[in-house]
Formats: structure tokens, C-alpha cells, sequence
């Protein structure tokens, strides 16, 4: 996030999953004929859709999204949404598909016109889809990782991502600890740039295709990443950590910027299971695949 980013760069060393936010765009004529409740189409109660729509200049349309993914989980699901939105809106307007584009304009939806703070990564991940590696100033630079089948077909039998059910809004918590930045906290400024190292690595690990240096990374990373603000750690994020640890985990990380939603759990080989039965009580597993699509037009 700026000014962050701009001062001294950025990383991110992201992978997509298979949880998707659709967007599906007709006339108000087609909305009508179909029987759609008024509730539905007489308006666009969602903020997102809203700003998206006044944005684009389109008019007599009504846009739905729906989602596979639970609401509030780290995952990047607003910017799917806003990605999902917008790259419905253009092929209404017969307008191509630039990824970059529309994920400069969904993180404008959300900073201008809903006042959110955050920043780029999750509307790249959310376009281009894949492995990449993210790198931030002034621009955007945007690597895709070279990771093997074998390499992507260890990680989802190794991953286990839970959702603990404690919804969490990111906005305040980035906004915390970039005043922090800004006032020159030294203890934050190590830790970014901790995250920003470490996350570099992580793209090493997964083009090398080593998953248990990968899970200490993770494990590294989220120790950092929880002593940035009081509200990032939740107790039962520590104790999903604790016990995945001692069922075999080699590496964790809450998504997002924490404070709720989903725990990323990397385990040792031939460990899944022990780790799955150990953090049942306390979260809901998200099943995933990885995803190289990124944006796609799926249908008219």
C-alpha cells in the first residue's frame, strides 16, 4: 500500500484458488420478463455494484454477483467481486478484458468511493488469476511463477484452509499500522520489511517446488504479521496454530490482514489428516483447487 510502497517498494507472492465471484449483467427489459423481484433489480443496493455501475457510464442494466466463498475471509473476495463487476460491464460494452486495468479501477472503487483502505495485490490475483509474484512502487510489476504440476498437486494435498467463522474488516486494521509506518515505529518498519524478505522467498520456494522450506516461511512470515496490531491474532487463530503444529503443520498463516476469517495451514508430508482432525472444532475447511484463469467471460 502507498505511501509504503512508493518509499521503499512492495511484495507479494500470491496463488489463486478456484472460489470465484460470478457477475452476470442483462437489460432492465430481460430482468423484468424473467420475473425478478423488485427488490432485486429495482436498484443496486450493493455500494461495489453501485459505484461500478455509475463508473462505467452504463445505463439500463441491473447487475448480480454471486460467490462460492465465505464473505469476510481474507480471501480477496471484494475484489473478485469488483473484478467480476467490472469485466462484465466491458464485455457488455464489447469493451477487451485488461486485467490490469480493471484491477487499478476496482482498487479505485474501493479507496474513492467506498473508502476502504488497502491495497493492489488482491485485484491483480483476482484478474490475472495463477501464481505470481507482485512486485509494487509507483507500478505494478506482474511475474508469473514457475511452479510444477507436481509442485501444485502437493500444495492443495498438503493445504488445509479454515475458515473460523469470525467475520473481520481489514480497512481499520491496514490503516492502523500504516499510521504506525508514517510515524516511524521501528518495531513495524522491521517487521514489513521482514514480510517484504520473506515473501520473496516464498516465490523461491514455490519455483524450486520445496513445500517445507515454503512452510517455514509461512510460519515465519505470520509471526511478523501478528505483531503488527493487537487485533490481527484472534485466540482462536493461536489456537488453530497451536494445535496444527502439533499435529504436524510445518507452516500456518491467517489471510488477509487477519483479525478473523481464514487460517492457511501448510502440513508435512503424510500429516493432512492429523492436522484436518485437530482444527475440526474450531473452523470450517475450504475445499480449493489452484486457478490459472484469473478474469474469464463465461458465458453471454
Amino acid at each position: 500500500m502507498p505511501p509504503y510502497c512508493g518509499e521503499l517498494g512492495g511484495f507479494v507472492c500470491n496463488i489463486a484458488i478456484n472460489r470465484y465471484a460470478v457477475a452476470t449483467v442483462r437489460s432492465d427489459e430481460t430482468y423484468r420478463a424473467a420475473g425478478t423481484s423488485a427488490a432485486a433489480s429495482a436498484k443496486h443496493d450493493d455500494p461495489l455494484i453501485a459505484a461500478a455501475v455509475r463508473r462505467s457510464g452504463v445505463t439500463g442494466v441491473r447487475v448480480q454477483v454471486t460467490s462460492d466463498f465465505p464473505v469476510a475471509a481474507g480471501l480477496g473476495g471484494s475484489s473478485a467481486a469488483s473484478a467480476a463487476v467490472l469485466g462484465a460491464l466491458r464485455a457488455w460494452q464489447g469493451v477487451h478484458l485488461d486485467p490490469a486495468q480493471i484491477a487499478e479501477e476496482g482498487r479505485r472503487i474501493e479507496v474513492e468511493d467506498l473508502g476502504i483502505s488497502g491495497g493492489r495485490q488482491d485485484h491483480y490475483a483476482a484478474t490475472f488469476g495463477g501464481a505470481l509474484a507482485l512486485t509494487f512502487t509507483d507500478r505494478v510489476d506482474v511475474r508469473r511463477l514457475r511452479v510444477s504440476d507436481q509442485t501444485r498437486t502437493a500444495f492443495v494435498a498438503r493445504a488445509l484452509l479454515v475458515y473460523t467463522g469470525e467475520s473481520r474488516v481489514s480497512g481499520s486494521t491496514v490503516a492502523a499500522v500504516l499510521d504506525a509506518y508514517r510515524a516511524g515505529n521501528a518495531h513495524v518498519l522491521t517487521a514489513l520489511a521482514a514480510m517484504k524478505s520473506l515473501a520473496r522467498r516464498m516465490a523461491d520456494a514455490l519455483e524450486a517446488g520445496d513445500l517445507d522450506w515454503l512452510g517455514e516461511l509461512l510460519a515465519e512470515h505470520w509471526g511478523f504479521q501478528r505483531s503488527l496490531h493487537l487485533a490481527i491474532p484472534t485466540p482462536r487463530i493461536d489456537e488453530i496454530v497451536m494445535r496444527a503444529h502439533a499435529a504436524g503443520a510445518t507452516g500456518w498463516k491467517a489471510m488477509g490482514a487477519s483479525g478473523g476469517g481464514c487460517v492457511l495451514v501448510l502440513a508435512r508430508p503424510g500429516t493432512i489428516d492429523s492436522v484436518r482432525r485437530a482444527v475440526a472444532p474450531l473452523g470450517e475447511p475450504v475445499s480449493f483447487a489452484l486457478d490459472e484463469g484469473g478474469l474469464m467471460r463465461i458465458g453471454d
